[in-house]
Parts: C-alpha cells; sequence; structure tokens
C-alpha cells in the first residue's frame, strides 16, 4: 500500500528559486512508494493550516519545502501524532537540515524522503511556542527581529545586523532556575538549543542531540570588541563551548526571568513576549523523516557506496560553507579594526 505524502511549499522564503521544484519532485519521487501532492502557502500561518488538515487526514508524512520558518510552521501542527515531518531544505540557514545531515541537494534531500527513515525526535516549547532547533534571547533574539525587519534573506543580511548592531548592545541581567536551583548571569545572549545550530552551519551548542530530552542552555557572558572574531569563528569551527565567554548545561526545563518584557525568537522569528519566560524540551514528541546515512550506526551493509558518496558531497558543501563564513568573519574583523582605530 502507497504512503500518502503532501509537500508543503512556501514560495518566496528563503534565497532559492523554487519554480524547478514541482517537476523535481515528479522526476526523483518514488512513486511506487507515494501518492502525493504539492501545495502552495498563500499567506502567513497557511503552512500550519494545511499541515493541520493534512495530519487531520491521517497523511503518513508532510514535506516542509522552505527555510527554518516553514519547517517550524509545519512541524508544530504534527507534534504528537503519527505523521512525521519530512524537510527539503532551501532557506536561508537550514538549521535543523543541517543539525539532522539532510542534503542541501533538493534533488538528493528527496531522495532522503524515498528512503523515509522516521525516527521520533524531541522539540522544545518557549513560552507556549514550539521550536525544533533553537530559541533563545537577548542579541540573538534582537538580531533575529532586524533580519525580520531587513526584508531580504541570507548571511550576509544577518552578518550586517551584528556589525551594526552588536557594538552598541547592551547585555542584559537574567534569573535562571532549573532543578538545581537559581542563578543569575549578566549575559550577551542565552539560547536554548534542541539542535546544534542556527543554520548556515553557526554551531552555538555544538554537543546538543535531539534524542536525549534535555537542550542545552548557553549563556554568552558580556565580551568586548576584540573577543568578537574569536567567538564567531569558535561557532562556525564547532568549538564555541570551549570558549571562556560560554557558560553551558543541559536541563529539561528552566525559568527565566528578566527585569522587562522583550523580544525572544523559537527557529530565528522574532516575537515580543513578557518579563518571565519558560522553556522546556518534550521527549520524542514529534515523528521526522532522517537521513539514513547520516549516523554510521544505522548505515545498512549494502549502503555504504551511497553512504560514502553522499559523504562526499556533504563535505564539498560543509567545504564551500566554511568558505563563505570566513569571508564573512575577515570582514568583521577588519570593520572592527576599523572601529577601533577612530
Amino acid at each position: 500500500m502507497k504512503r500518502r505524502i503532501i509537500f508543503i511549499m512556501n514560495p518566496i522564503s528563503g534565497t532559492t528559486n523554487k519554480a524547478g521544484i514541482p517537476d523535481l519532485i515528479e522526476q526523483t519521487l518514488d512513486h511506487d512508494k507515494f501518492d502525493y501532492e504539492i501545495r502552495m502557502t498563500e499567506y502567513a500561518g497557511h503552512a500550519n493550516a494545511i499541515a493541520s488538515q493534512a495530519k487531520d487526514e491521517g497523511m503518513d508524512a508532510v514535506v516542509a519545502v522552505g527555510g527554518d520558518g516553514t519547517v517550524n510552521e509545519v512541524a508544530r501542527s504534527l507534534v504528537h501524532s503519527k505523521t512525521a515531518l519530512g524537510i527539503i531544505p532551501c532557506g536561508s540557514g537550514n538549521g535543523l537540515a543541517r543539525h539532522l545531515l539532510l542534503p542541501m541537494n533538493m534533488r538528493k534531500s528527496i531522495e532522503i524522503i524515498n528512503a523515509c527513515e522516521i525516527r521520533p525526535l524531541d522539540y522544545g516549547i518557549i513560552n507556549e511556542h514550539p521550536f525544533f532547533c533553537t530559541c533563545g534571547m537577548g542579541f540573538d533574539a534582537f538580531v533575529s527581529m532586524k533580519f525580520a525587519e531587513a526584508g531580504k534573506r541570507g548571511p550576509v543580511t544577518y552578518v550586517e545586523n551584528v556589525l551594526r548592531e552588536g557594538l552598541k548592545y547592551e547585555p542584559e541581567t537574567y534569573e535562571i532556575e532549573d532543578e538545581n536551583g537559581k542563578k543569575r548571569y549578566k549575559a550577551f545572549l542565552i539560547s536554548c538549543a534542541n539542535a546544534s545550530q542556527y543554520g548556515n552551519n553557526a554551531y552555538i551548542a555544538p554537543q546538543a542531540t535531539m534524542s536525549d530530552g534535555f537542550m542545552d542552555v548557553i549563556i554568552m557572558e558580556p565580551f568586548d570588541v576584540l573577543d568578537a572574531p574569536q567567538i564567531s569563528i569558535d561557532m562556525f569551527n564547532k568549538t564555541l563551548d570551549k570558549s571562556s565567554k560560554i557558560k553551558t548545561f543541559k536541563s529539561k526545563k528552566i525559568h527565566i526571568h528578566r527585569k522587562e518584557a522583550g523580544v525572544i525568537h523559537f527557529d530565528g522569528d522574532p516575537i515580543m513576549t513578557s518579563a518571565d519566560v519558560d522553556v522546556e524540551i518534550v521527549e520524542k514528541g514529534i515523528n521526522i523523516i532522517v537521513n539514513p546515512y547520516g549516523d554510521k550506526r544505522v548505515r545498512r551493509p549494502n549502503a555504504i557506496q551511497s553512504a560514502a558518496a553522499e559523504l562526499f558531497n556533504e563535505i564539498n558543501i560543509v567545504k564551500e560553507d566554511i568558505t563563505k563564513q570566513t569571508r564573512h568573519i575577515q570582514a568583521l574583523s577588519k570593520v572592527l579594526q576599523r572601529k577601533l582605530n577612530l
């Protein structure tokens, strides 16, 4: 019996032209395994409505075709159901897809859908808003708000906002309560990570996993202008947790109190909320189609050649990303040096 699957596409998300994706799905999807349809979103929140209807109709999977915002919209409709989330990443950051080691090549990501290996994974909730990758407050939420207001997407826009706002951002004081009691921190940002990265291979929580029932809480302490380039390099080298400016711990649930109401973000989407923020992890609350070749423990003997080819492709993609991010960091360093020389 064929599985029923629906692809939800946001035609304006991210930086990728999606005109050819319906034909690519038709050509690449295994029609012996799936009956499928494609739905285009027409307004904010439409992906959520389409995914909810698909779940209610008992669809086997709903595939989000877009960036982390589209993924979040679809995923939050599928929690605690048998309907699995699939991802074809074509956004500006693709944080969740990258954490899951999904290919950035769209044809290869459809081939992952064909394999249809499904696992129950964790998700998080911040003040009643589900998140699947990261959430937080402080500078990253502030930049998320500026990024949303900028009108254009991509890593260059993100770096521009970091450069423009980072040197004048004032850290806040937070009181964090978890299972072990309360502590106060003055912090540049606080991030709660279900997955390891923001997107574009910027790893805020290199040790985070979506299958341990915990979130990684990252507290970035205030730092001066000379520290900024190294912190950026650490994020892209997956060594941020080794920085002297970082405190990190794992928790199932935390309560954060700050002086006043402000912005938070969930999977990069900013929203204003109260001075009190609650964050928790829901263990194995969503079924997700994963890369069967992304984890050595689940590779099948007859899939070694395919896995090697996939790994080679991922290495090339990561090399390209590192080159781009190195250029961004170098640009950041030059701007900071000019600031210091004024």
